[in-house]
């Protein structure tokens, strides 16, 4: 079994991340052979860049260590489909080689700076065809992470113009607030694109939720506190209860 000593100290940029996530990847490769850990490599990737994309072919498994990404689906009728991704410690490039897909469906962009881990698919591969724990625990990961996305999407389907903003702001303090404080660039073309409504409906939404307190204004920037998340929480639930 690989100690957590040990990643620490091959892989120093998990001293990086957030507690949490760190546990993660003690968990997920904890029985990973060496040499799998021999041929990871690191990358610093900045905010705003496409590293993986929709159609490139599968040759790499990615996982985020630090940072916030959104994936971009172009396969609906041909029209851009944004929607948040709650990181977790995951492959992303797992599902399609799980399923024997030889293309990535969908791209991936850093929301923020990222820090991510790259393993090359056939070794990736030899790892998952020779210890069924591990092709198990892949498959489990895969199998909630896609649930995840699932009753999102459904979610977002029931919830209607303030209510549907209301929930992308939840996600987006969950994983993107400092100090307990999000802070979003106003931009209704993106808050547009990640919710499905137009932009003269985010206006509305955005002035409905700060006649609530739900959200905060300064200048060009939207904000969230702890309280105002906790509130939206709240609205959410009693929403979805109805």
């Amino acid at each position: 079994m690989i100690s957590s000593e040990y990643l620490d100290s091959v892989w120093p940029f998990l001293r990086e991340t957030d507690l949490e996530r760190r546990k993660k990847f003690y968990i997920y490769f904890q029985n990973a052979p060496l040499w799998l850990i021999d041929c990871v490599s690191v990358e610093r990737i900045q905010k705003g860049t496409i590293f993986l994309r929709e159609g490139d072919p599968v040759d790499t498994m990615y996982f985020i260590a630090k940072g916030v990404i959104k994936g971009t689906d172009m396969r609906i009728y041909g029209m851009a489909f944004d929607y948040m991704i709650s990181v977790g410690v995951y492959a992303y490039g797992g599902m399609e080689f799980l399923i024997g897909l030889e293309r990535y469906q969908t791209s991936l962009q850093a929301l923020t700076d990222c820090i991510v881990l790259k393993i090359p698919k056939s070794q990736f591969a030899k790892w998952l065809n020779t210890d069924i724990s591990a092709l198990a625990q892949e498959a489990r990961l895969m199998g909630k992470y896609l649930l995840e996305q699932t009753y999102k999407v459904r979610a977002f389907l029931f919830l209607q113009g303030a209510d549907r903003l209301a929930m992308l702001l939840k996600t987006m303090y969950e994983l993107e607030a400092v100090d307990g404080v999000l802070r979003l660039a106003n931009n209704r073309q993106e808050l547009s694109d990640f919710t499905g409504l137009s932009v003269k409906t985010i206006t509305r939404a955005v002035q409905k939720l700060g006649r609530e307190g739900l959200v905060s204004r300064q200048g060009r920037v939207l904000m969230l506190d702890a309280g105002q998340y906790r509130l939206i929480q709240e609205k959410l639930s009693q929403v979805i209860s109805e």
